[in-house]
């Protein structure tokens, strides 16, 4: 069964957590303990309506408040998909905590509310969908039950967002929709409401939209640990474990094992008990080499040889996670799987605010939640490929290497 993973966006009090609830409630995805709560929290506010929103504002926080602050998931299955939803906060102070939600996600759902249009938030958190290349974006027209269903609001906000999305040049599929996570109106059933409205409901898009085909990318195989066995079973037995990040590898291949450029052919690949003769991106296994080569965690097996990733000098786009400001010369342990290095902040080229791309300024420093153009020296290569050429090859962390937070989250350029 295709797994699906949904990042779900948007200001605050848009909707979010309601809708993440109606869909589950709708596709008969709930618990019995979760629709007991719900219908408890619901008569504890004396509200007409079910209040979906407790199923994934789980912190006491985000109950007091009434906001989602951390990044909730929520997984479930349907007769036909198996789904993981993020529900990412709303407030632009959490926008690094969005990121967080949508880094691993396939599929954005952004949220506006129909009194209100377009917002700040609405243009950051597309922005990040497309910083971080999402293959589909769903805009939800949210709350159409508080504009009279009216198909004037709905035409009037969809120009607005073809306005902003043309600005961007990463195109992905682009839906937009009216719904009242409410009511339940085009979120899993079709609204009588809006008989104007012809096109799919949310989950008729959720379940038409085709997860990552298989993966195309150049063979990249990050290597965790050398595994020397010498027992009755094993003989001299030298393989190296990891996880493909992009690719596929089959026996009989030559690989190349980088830095040191040195090449052998690959006899076996192994997983547990299993000998297949080939293996795709995101599977973890061992690899045995016909030639004894000095490899050791940290390093990486490719295919085909590409000086780029030998490269120490890195321009980025990276989103400052930290309330610590960076600034230019400031040294951090840059991650990316197994591989670290220390690095150094050469230079800010310019931020970039994510409701207006276009308008980058200079900047000294780098504040919590900024989006900037930087330039990083490395100590040692990392292996790193072009985000656009290479989404899981392409991102990394930085640490600080004092207090062992992760500061920010880079994209190759």
């Amino acid at each position: 069964m295709d797994l699906l993973r949904i990042n779900t966006a948007g200001s605050v009090d848009d909707g979010k957590s309601t809708l993440i609830g109606r869909f589950l409630n709708d596709s008969h995805a709930l618990t019995i303990e979760q629709e007991e709560l719900i219908a408890r929290k619901t008569k504890e506010k004396g509200l007409e309506d079910l209040d979906f929103s407790v199923i994934t504002d789980g912190l006491i926080a985000e109950r007091e408040q009434g906001i989602t602050i951390d990044v909730a998931h929520i997984y479930f299955s349907t007769a036909d998909r198996k789904f993981i939803i993020a529900d990412s906060p709303g407030h632009v102070e959490y926008t690094r905590n969005m990121v967080t939600g949508a880094s691993n996600s396939e599929v954005s759902i952004i949220l506006i509310d129909a009194r209100k249009g377009l917002l700040e938030q609405t243009h950051r958190h597309y922005f990040i969908s497309s910083l971080l290349r999402l293959n589909t974006v769903v805009f939800c027209i949210n709350k159409m039950d508080l504009v009279n269903f009216s198909e004037d609001v709905f035409l009037n906000i969809a120009a607005e967002i073809n306005k902003m999305t043309a600005q961007f040049s990463h195109k992905p599929d682009i839906h937009v929709l009216p719904i009242s996570s409410l009511k339940g109106d085009n979120v899993v059933d079709r609204s009588k409401n809006m008989p104007w409205y012809t096109g799919d409901t949310l989950s008729g898009i959720l379940h038409t939209i085709k997860p990552n085909v298989a993966d195309t990318d150049d063979f990249r195989f990050d290597v965790q640990q050398v595994l020397h066995v010498q027992n009755n079973e094993f003989t001299d037995y030298r393989s190296y474990a990891g996880r493909i990040i992009s690719g596929q590898v089959n026996t009989g291949d030559t690989i190349t094992v980088l830095p040191s450029g040195l090449s052998s052919e690959v006899i076996e690949i192994r997983k547990f008990t299993d000998t297949p003769a080939s293996a795709q991106a995101g599977e973890s296994i061992q690899i045995r080499l016909k030639n004894d080569i000095d490899i050791s965690r940290g390093m990486m097996q490719v295919q085909q040889t590409n000086d780029a990733l030998l490269s120490k000098d890195i321009k980025a786009t990276v989103v400052w996670m930290d309330e610590k400001q960076a600034t230019p010369s400031g040294k951090y342990i840059l991650q990316a799987g197994t591989r670290t290095a220390i690095c150094k902040l050469q230079a800010i080229e310019a931020v970039i605010p994510a409701e207006n791309p276009e308008a980058t300024y200079k900047a000294s420093v780098l504040k919590l939640n900024d989006i900037a153009k930087v330039q990083l020296k490395t100590a040692a290569p990392v292996f790193l490929d072009l985000f656009s050429n290479n989404r899981l090859n392409g991102s990394f962390i930085l640490i600080d290497t004092q207090t062992n937070n992760t500061v920010a989250v880079g994209f190759v350029e």
